[in-house]
């Protein structure tokens, strides 16, 4: 039997036309396979999609976990700071409006918490720089030595000075001299003062001692008074 043959019945035969839709043998339709493709390609991107956004949620949430570390430790450090310059504790807690501002600004998910989060350590961050150049205006958070020479220095002056007056005023003479002899002991006295108006005036934060510089204020209260009761008796002899 011819290949190019069709039969047309029982018995009967036509040869194949040009325009018979006749398909290779092996070939199947496309319109089906190219579907499948499309909707395989389609299925492909949403999983890749959904991974690379899984995976950019688990970055935003450790680092999210590592912010939340060290707003907490800087905020510690910050009330403990602010406690110290007295302010209320109650100050230092956020309020209902702002928890619920907080909670509303971090409802999107692991970015938004991220987000919030860097806010508020910039904040914070600027908060200590406005701390740190107020207190260098406040003499309690100076170093100790510069801090209590504001007490020791003008107690350590006052008897020498007293001293200047009387000899400019009287001269050679016994006033001159009993200011010279009651000033020897003076010294003892500033320094007593300046030890009890240091606990005073300079409060130590809870849990520490409050450095009062003993030998660096003995120092400053002897030094002036032997510098003037040396001048005043080279004077008076002098004289």
């Amino acid at each position: 039997m011819d290949s190019n043959a069709t039969v047309t019945g029982p018995g009967r035969q036509r040869a194949a036309e040009p325009g018979d839709d006749v398909a290779p043998a092996g070939v199947e339709p496309t319109t089906a396979w190219s579907e499948y493709l499309a909707a395989a390609r389609q299925l492909d991107g949403v999983r890749r999609g959904a991974a690379a956004a899984a995976g950019e949620q688990a970055r935003s949430a450790e680092a999210a976990r590592e912010e939340l570390t060290v707003v907490r430790t800087g905020l510690a450090s910050q009330q403990e700071r602010l406690r110290a310059l007295g302010v209320p504790a109650i100050s230092l807690v956020p309020s209902p409006p702002e928890l619920t501002e907080a909670a509303r600004s971090m409802a999107g998910g692991p970015a938004a918490v991220l987000a919030a989060l860097r806010d508020a350590r910039s904040r914070a961050e600027a908060a200590d720089a406005t701390l740190a150049a107020r207190g260098r205006l406040r003499p309690a958070t100076w170093p100790p030595r510069l801090r209590n020479l504001l007490v020791y220095g003008p107690l350590a002056l006052l008897v020498p000075l007293i001293q200047i007056i009387v000899y400019a005023a009287t001269g050679v003479g016994a006033a001159s001299v009993a200011a010279l002899i009651c000033g020897l002991p003076m010294p003892a006295v500033a320094f007593v003062a300046g030890w009890i108006g240091l606990g005073r005036v300079f409060r130590a934060n809870p849990g520490e001692r409050l450095d009062r510089t003993v030998r660096f204020g003995a120092l400053v209260c002897l030094v002036p008074a032997v510098l003037v009761t040396a001048g005043l008796l080279l004077a008076l002899l002098a004289g």
